[in-house]
This record gives structure tokens, C-alpha cells and sequence, in this order.
């Protein structure tokens, strides 16, 4: 099309696809429905939560204990622990062979910015292993992390409250970094509700840390809204948890039980396709990302990959 002086319109640029996958720590997927969540229910409107699944196939090689580390590395390289080699806590030899969702964004555009935001600094440092050169080098433009190390600052109690302080730090320095700079991709994790649940299991305290994280949330939310408001771009944000709790008292998990395999997920995606709805993986969650970045996948690590996107 022409304008009046005989030059071309200009067509507007497509929006910049940005990605934010949040991880809420053990929350099953019968507290997430049961708790008044008005954030979450924002974000996912009509269309977008879905139940998922944890810990990889029962009896078969790609059964992974529902421990946090091991679903937390689930999501990051698409992978169940018989590949990626986190089997509990202690990330003692992950198998950096199978790449993150992070080193996967930089060897597509090295000038791809990326952020994490984590109460646990071992998300970085061991699961990520940014800065080694086995897991892709340096991987994240900008961290804030560590604060449980820090026992002057935050000395720790027997009620974790010190985590919740944390998280709280946590929260309003992702939203106030995406707001003002808005990485491409940003993992934010935290924490309290999985002491919670440890401490006090099912109850009112659970339903509380899980209103408190819904306020996180609802911070986070409103940031990338603005960034979307102000800028030309398209942000995803997918929100989850690692695995659930054990049925007797919600006190536990680790095992094949339904309910410590039963997580959900819930995101403002526009282009879910039928995967979304047929109880999703957490490893289909990086492939998502992918998608939605328009990342090139490697091919030998593309074949490597458990998950499928849920997103067109």
C-alpha cells in the first residue's frame, strides 16, 4: 500500500516473543483448585490450566522421583532424571549432555537476554552449571539469588518464615527487573509453600502460603501487562509446580502416587493446541517455551527431548 507522497506504509513489526516460566513449590493439584487464586485465575482466563504429571513413566526407565530438583531440571532441559541425571536434592552429577532451556536460547542468539530470580542459588550453579563450560558457559545476563546463604540477613527459624522472606525479595525484584528491562526469558522459583507443606501438610497454613504466592504471582503478572502495554511485544508466562504431596497428610512426596505425580500448569498462551488438555508433561514445558520463542533446536538435542509443545 501506498501513502499519498508515493512511498510505502511501513508495516508494523511483528511483537518480540517474551518468555517467563514461574516454578511455586509443591503445591498439588487439588490445593491449586480448591484455594480462592484470583491471579492465577487472570492469567489462565477460559482456556489456560491445565492437570499435568510428574515423575516420568512408572516401572518404565523414565520414572523420576517426585523431589523437587529432579522436576525443576524435568522442566529445564524437557528431559526425565534417566537422561538429565538429577535423582534428588543434592545435584551431585547432573548430565549437562542434555541442555537446558537457557543454553538452548543462547546458541540460537547469544544476544537473547535471560534472568533467573530463585530462592535456591543451587538452580543456577548446579542445575543450570552457568559458567561451565561442560553446561554452555555463561547462560544468564543477570541473577539475583543465594539469600538463604546470608543467615546475618536471614537468620533461619524452624517455621521457614525466613523463606518467605525470601520469596518476597524474590518476587518484587523479578517484577521490577521484567518491568524495566524485559528479558527474553526469565525463570522465577520459589519456595515457601513446599516448607509449609512439610511442616503443617494439608490445612490452613498450606491454603495460606498458597494465597501468599497467588499475591507474587499477581506482582509478576502486572509487570509483563506493562510490558505488553508499553512495547511491541508478546509475552508468554506459564506457571507450575515441581510434584505434589503424599495423600495420607501432605507432609511428603517423592514416590509414584497419584497425588505426588499430579501437578498443573497454568499460563495466558492464546495458541494451545489438544496436548494441553490431555494431562501434559513437565517436560513438554521447555518445547513450549521453544515454540513460543521460535528457537532453532539443535537436532541432536531435539531428538533427545521427552516433551512436545502444547502451543502451535
Amino acid at each position: 500500500m501506498l501513502s499519498p507522497a508515493g512511498s510505502e506504509t511501513p508495516r508494523p513489526s511483528a511483537p518480540v516473543p517474551k518468555a517467563i516460566f514461574i516454578i511455586i513449590d509443591g503445591i498439588p493439584a487439588d490445593v491449586i483448585e480448591s484455594v480462592a487464586t484470583p491471579n492465577l485465575d487472570a492469567i489462565s482466563g477460559e482456556r489456560g490450566y491445565t492437570r499435568a504429571y510428574v515423575g516420568g513413566m512408572p516401572g518404565q526407565p523414565s520414572e523420576s522421583p517426585t523431589v523437587s530438583a529432579v522436576g525443576y531440571n524435568s522442566l529445564l532441559t524437557g528431559t526425565w532424571s534417566n537422561k538429565h541425571n538429577v535423582r534428588d536434592n543434592d545435584v551431585s552429577h547432573p548430565n549437562y549432555d542434555y541442555w537446558d532451556i537457557f543454553r538452548i536460547v543462547k546458541n540460537h542468539d547469544p544476544s537473547l537476554q535471560t534472568a533467573i530470580f530463585s530462592t535456591w542459588l543451587d538452580n543456577r550453579t548446579k542445575l543450570l552449571g552457568d559458567g561451565l563450560e561442560e553446561a554452555g558457559g555463561d547462560k544468564l545476563d543477570y541473577h539475583i539469588d543465594g539469600f538463604e546463604h546470608d543467615t546475618e540477613r536471614f537468620p533461619h527459624d524452624l517455621m521457614a518464615r525466613y523463606i518467605r522472606d525470601i520469596d518476597e525479595i524474590v518476587a518484587s525484584e523479578a517484577a521490577r527487573y521484567i518491568k524495566v528491562e524485559g528479558p527474553d526469558l526469565s525463570w522465577v522459583y520459589l519456595q515457601y509453600s513446599d516448607d509449609v507443606g512439610h511442616r503443617y501438610g494439608d490445612g490452613l497454613e498450606m491454603i495460606a502460603a498458597v494465597q501468599g504466592m497467588d499475591v507474587h504471582i499477581g506482582k509478576l503478572w502486572s509487570a509483563v501487562q506493562q510490558r505488553q502495554q508499553l512495547h511491541n511485544e508478546d509475552w508468554m508466562i506459564l506457571i507450575t509446580t515441581d510434584h505434589g504431596r503424599d495423600a495420607d497428610t501432605g507432609r511428603g512426596h517423592g514416590g509414584q502416587t497419584e497425588r505426588e505425580r499430579l501437578i498443573w500448569i497454568v499460563t495466558n498462551s492464546d495458541d494451545l493446541n489438544s496436548r494441553f488438555y490431555q494431562l501434559p508433561a513437565i517436560v513438554d514445558i521447555l518445547p513450549s517455551i521453544a515454540r513460543h520463542l521460535r528457537l532453532e533446536i539443535p537436532a541432536g538435542i531435539q531428538d533427545q527431548l521427552d516433551g512436545q509443545s502444547f502451543v502451535d
